[in-house]
């Protein structure tokens, strides 16, 4: 496919990836849910605990609801919307976006229930994964997982954190009081992350064996800048400048990883002429123009590429790696724009339309310029994934059919059914190719095949910058 064959599609990609949110939802589904074969699921989540815990995200193509990821997710989504407000609402997706933003903000306030308590995970893993069942059917066990004072998580309420300071901002100009609430949220969470540290999965140890933390360190400087922005309070200015790391070059920005996040938000800082760009300050910012050089093959130690094109980070879901490289790409370029500034690689310079055109060759390989010439986005264009490793997409609809399906019964009749899923995962982007372009449309390779949350939210804001 030619590259200008994809370009007036990127309006119906990014309508099509607010759908897959839809998908995701957990909890009592709303009047006007658009993703009609889905049901209402989890209505009990938190009983045990007596707390109300319905709603949220699930994670992937599992019934988990995974706090760390679901935060990060929701950070992406509102920079998304924050950074690409002008280009949503062209697109009439801004009012979607928002919707989106707060099915995952409404639960976070349910799961923030005191200053120095979130609930950072419902469902127990293993379980979970153990059974192939609908979400609407689900009969495993929804046990509540915290952390609080003594069993802390810096890295979880850091990112929590963030993701409340960012939606505030999201919800600034059309909902003041609910923004006032995200930000009181956002303060409480950076100091009970701030005050008593520690690794969130060595306090939830059943995440440990699906979202293993590397540090706590990244997500309170993501925080601390996001709650700068929100607030323009010096004292988040000061913990970022006085940090002991500023992160170094990094070579991912994941839902593991947000040290690249906090350096492009104190590099606008130095665009906007708010702050001097020496010191603390300069490191930043020269770490994130490192990172950018890399991707555009102009660095010292630039990242791998695919034959065809891809920039290729990890085996696992690598495309939620470049997508949030390419939502780097395009709101660095549109900080350069603004400050009539460039990049200064080692090998060449970069202008703002380097950085636009970077990622929008990305997207064009996702979307289908690639050997393959499938769309890695479920439900774009006419050959795109059609087995997604996906519990409620790869069984029969509960409004098709009412019968419950069994742990077991969903292996044998749905995991192991070599037909395509019965139910079409609109927007949903799945793990992707390998490092050779090779892949697989198997239901069974979650390492390619499974898409979540993380690997969509941030392609919602380039899909806009681009569109």
């Amino acid at each position: 496919m030619a590259r200008g064959a994809v370009s007036t599609n990127y309006g119906d990609a990014l309508t099509k990836s607010l759908l897959y949110f839809e998908a995701q939802r957990s909890g009592k589904l709303p009047s006007n849910q658009r993703v009609i074969w889905r049901g209402d699921s989890a209505l009990r989540d938190g009983s045990d605990a007596h707390i109300d815990l319905t709603g949220g995200y699930y994670d992937a193509g599992d019934n988990m609801k995974f706090g760390i990821p679901m935060a990060f997710m929701t950070t992406m989504l509102a920079w998304s919307s924050v950074e690409m407000e002008t280009q949503l609402k062209a697109h009439e997706e801004h009012e979607n976006v928002l919707a989106a933003l707060k099915w995952a903000t409404d639960y976070i306030i349910k799961a923030h229930t005191e200053p120095n308590v979130l609930y950072g995970q419902v469902g127990e893993g293993n379980s979970d994964h153990a059974c192939w069942m609908r979400p609407e059917d689900m009969t495993t066990p929804r046990p509540s997982y915290r952390i609080d004072a003594q069993h802390p998580g810096s890295d979880l309420a850091g990112e929590t954190a963030a993701a409340m300071a960012a939606a505030s901002l999201a919800f600034a100009s059309s909902d003041a009081a609910y923004a006032k609430t995200l930000i009181g949220h956002a303060k409480d969470l950076f100091e009970f992350g701030k005050c008593y540290t520690g690794k969130y999965h060595l306090s939830i140890t059943n995440a440990a064996g699906f979202y293993q933390s590397s540090g706590y360190e990244d997500e309170l400087l993501w925080a601390a800048a996001w709650l700068h922005r929100a607030t323009g309070d010096e004292i988040y200015l000061d913990y970022l400048t006085h940090a002991s790391s500023s992160g170094g070059a990094r070579s991912e920005f994941s839902w593991d990883d947000k040290f690249l996040g906090a350096q492009v938000l104190v590099a606008k800082l130095v665009f906007e002429g708010k702050v001097k760009n020496e010191g603390k300050v300069s490191e930043y910012k020269s770490m994130a123009e490192q990172f950018i050089c890399n991707c555009a093959q102009k660095g010292f130690s630039n990242d791998k590429k695919s034959p065809g094109g891809l920039l290729w980070f990890l085996p696992w879901d690598n495309f939620q790696y470049t997508g949030t490289a390419s939502f780097v790409l395009v709101t660095y370029g549109k900080y350069l724009e603004a400050a009539k500034a460039s990049v200064q690689c080692p090998k060449g310079v970069l202008q703002a339309s380097d950085l636009l055109d970077l990622a929008r060759a990305q997207v064009d390989y996702m979307l289908g310029s690639n050997p393959k010439n499938i769309s890695y986005m479920v439900g774009f264009g006419t050959n795109y994934p059609q087995r997604p490793h996906h519990r409620a997409a790869s069984i029969v609809s509960i409004k098709e059919d009412p019968r419950p399906v069994t742990c077991n019964e969903g292996y044998q009749a749905w995991y192991n059914n070599p037909n395509p899923n019965p139910n079409v995962l609109v927007g949903a982007i799945v793990g992707g190719p390998d490092d050779n372009d090779v892949f697989q449309d198997q239901r069974s390779d979650y390492q390619h095949a499974e898409p979540d949350t993380v690997t969509v939210a941030p392609f919602v804001g380039v899909l806009a910058a681009i569109a």
